[in-house]
């Protein structure tokens, strides 16, 4: 099988889609089909060529003003490749495809990762629309796209290429009692609260310390607020990190204390370690932790749920090692290799019984409200 995934670009700082569709990638080359990724480029080429999966210089797809320009490069490089299925991990190249998808004849999927915004519906005009939960499945059902067109595929990546093996990673040298996140420095991954959790405890456990691993555009907001705390000492900022594990497998506790969150892939990473884990039960998180039973789920932007769930971690020894041992369990069902046969399955679907491009009317409706990709 011919396969075209389509991003914005391909990034190795962090991007969970990114990261996604390149494990994606590499383990449908390693299968035998026929991969290529269009893009702007970025540090995973060299991971990609070592896969065998060919890369497309795609630049300015987001930019309304080039997309004429960029319409007329992707089709040339559609022409090119011959593409049986059009993966589209994001909205600009989504549109693309399906622009092109008229003229053409290949089978056209949509990978969802998060609904953050309204213009999320326009992944509703692929003839499939993988979602990462249930949750995520459901939003976009609230939004009109027909329920047949949505599959849930779990993101298990797991054994990729992209990850190092644990066995060779070294832990970092972390204070301990350590508390651990990382993440994105956004408002909605929760960062404010987790630092007021920390501030309740931090009295109590006075050898205790919080890492807070990850960048983003509001990392300056969470550090004024971590300087004016009397624990400002105790709080650390330890920004983009290339290998996260190091850090997971020495914390005491691991926390994502999302507001939002599509399904949280680093937590089956941070399950793999075995860490003990303290999260918001929202959106596609209970999913990642098998409802509950492999983390302890607390109700989102509760500080004092927070600060509870984290005084037991520390304070009794027996629960973190209750948890690091849930956590491990059935995590080998978070392969690379059980989501893209997953996802092969509906190409082939698609492929045997090809589908004309077009959308119900509830869904059109929808997608009359979305004003930009």
């Amino acid at each position: 099988m011919r396969i075209l995934h389509v991003l914005n670009d391909i990034t190795d700082r962090g991007n969970g889609i990114v990261n996604t569709a390149v494990d994606i990638a590499i383990e449908q080359a390693r299968l035998g089909h026929t991969v290529a990724v269009v893009s702007a480029g970025g540090g995973h080429e060299p991971l990609l060529r070592k896969g065998g999966v060919e890369h497309f210089q795609l630049n300015d797809v987001r930019r309304l003003s080039k997309i004429a320009s960029s319409f007329a490069i992707f089709r040339r490089y559609v022409n090119e490749f011959k593409p049986d299925v059009v993966h589209a991990h994001m909205r600009a190249g989504l549109l693309l495809a399906w622009l092109l998808a008229k003229f053409q004849h290949y089978a056209l999927v949509a990978h969802l990762q998060n609904v953050h915004d309204r213009e999320s519906v326009l992944m509703g005009l692929a003839q499939r629309v993988f979602v990462v939960s249930k949750s995520v499945g459901d939003t976009m059902r609230g939004m009109g796209v027909p329920r047949k067109k949505i599959r849930v595929v779990l993101n298990r990546t797991l054994y990729s290429t992209r990850l190092p093996l644990l066995s060779d990673i070294r832990p970092a040298r972390l204070r301990r009692p350590s508390i651990v996140t990382v993440c994105g420095m956004y408002h909605r991954k929760g960062i404010a609260e987790l630092i007021y959790a920390f501030e309740r405890i931090a009295p109590k456990f006075p050898e205790a310390n919080l890492y807070l691993v990850g960048d983003g555009p509001h990392r300056p907001i969470f550090e004024a607020q971590a300087n004016a705390s009397a624990f400002r000492e105790r709080i650390h900022f330890e920004g983009f990190q290339g290998s996260p594990q190091s850090y997971m497998l020495a914390a005491d506790v691991f926390v994502l204390a999302s507001r939002r969150e599509s399904f949280g892939l680093v937590l089956i990473e941070a399950r793999q370690a075995g860490c003990s884990i303290v999260a918001s039960n929202v959106d596609g998180i209970p999913e990642a932790l098998d409802g509950g039973r492999a983390g302890a789920l607390v109700e989102p932007q509760n500080i004092s749920a927070l600060s509870e769930a984290l005084n037991r971690m520390l304070e009794h020894p027996e629960e973190r090692f209750h948890w690091s041992e849930r956590a491990k369990q059935g995590i080998e069902a978070f392969g690379v290799g059980v989501m893209v046969q997953e996802i092969m399955a509906v190409y082939q679907e698609l492929i045997a019984a090809p589908q004309i491009l077009k959308t119900s009317s509830t869904f059109q409706s929808s997608l009359d409200r979305s004003h930009d990709f």
